[in-house]
Formats: C-alpha cells, structure tokens, sequence
C-alpha cells in the first residue's frame, strides 16, 4: 500500500510517501511545500493544491493521512490553516482517495510511544523506522513521514511487530 501523508500548513505543507508492505515500511519521497510568505492565500492554497496533485498523479497513492488541526491560540490562524487542510483534502478527493485524519498527538503516540514527543523525537523514529540514510531535510517533512507511519500502524495492524502501540 502507497500511503501519502501530509502535514498541512499555509507556509509549509510537509509531505511524506511511503510504501507499506507486511511489516516493512520504505520511503519513496518526502519534503515540503513552500510557499512565498508575501503571497496572497489564494495563491498559496493553490501552491499546495497543485504540488500534491502532481505527487498523487506521479506516485499514485492508495489513501492520504492528514493531520488534523490543533487549536491555534489566533482563531485567524486557526482558519487560515483549516484552509489550507481543504486545499490538502480536495486534491485527495478530486483523485478519489481515501482520507485517514489523525491527531497530532495520535501520530507521535503511533510513532515513538509517546503522546507528548517533540518534533526532533518524532523525527529521530522516522528516520529509524524508514531505514532513512539521513533525518528528512525539514520537520515538515518528518512530521508528514509521521501521519504515513501511523496510518500504516493503524491500518495494518504492523504496530506489535514493529514494537509500537496499536
């Protein structure tokens, strides 16, 4: 199974492909999506539109997990990123994939046992789990890796395997 997962964001959108097969999980791509921070956020959510549209046409995952919204302090914040989570979810539905949602905390109990991990924690297992030569360029893209790795833990019940909780 291909598993897109993805880290929204109106300044950087994190991604993360992964190849789940049995217990064996492979990293096929993974990175970030900028945009320009003096753009208008039209442009911005078409940015991420379109870059994910173009991994979902070359890669042609099976389901996208998405990290669902955090409470942001800023209620403009808040709706701001909302907007750019549907620019994430109608590229997945334009391409008729199936959207897994997980929580931020859900992700980084899935991945290092712990609800409460920071960012580098997160991005530590992943680089351990994936068998990656190197920690992902961003933290964008680890936490992206993350919302894959858990759906793949999740879905496919490999979590005892790999020593995680379920």
């Amino acid at each position: 199974m291909i598993i897109l997962g993805v880290d929204p964001g109106s300044h950087t959108t994190g991604y993360g492909i992964i190849e789940a097969r049995g217990s064996r999980l492979r990293c096929l791509d993974a990175g970030a999506i900028r945009t320009p921070r003096d753009s208008e956020l039209c442009l911005r959510l078409r940015i991420i539109h379109e870059t994910l549209v173009g991994l979902i046409i070359e890669y042609v995952p099976e389901v996208m997990a998405v990290e669902d919204v955090f409470i942001a302090r800023n209620a403009r914040s808040s709706l701001i990123l909302g907007q750019a989570r549907g620019a994430v979810l109608l590229a997945g539905s334009l391409h008729d994939i199936p959207v897994a949602e997980y929580a931020p905390r859900e992700v980084k109990m899935a991945v290092t046992g712990n609800g409460a991990a920071v960012k580098e924690q997160l991005r530590w297992m992943v680089t351990r789990l994936l068998s990656l030569p190197t920690e992902p360029a961003s933290l964008d893209a680890s936490d992206a890796l993350g919302v894959a790795v858990c759906h793949a833990m999740r879905s496919g019940g490999i979590a005892s395997r790999m020593g995680a909780r379920a």
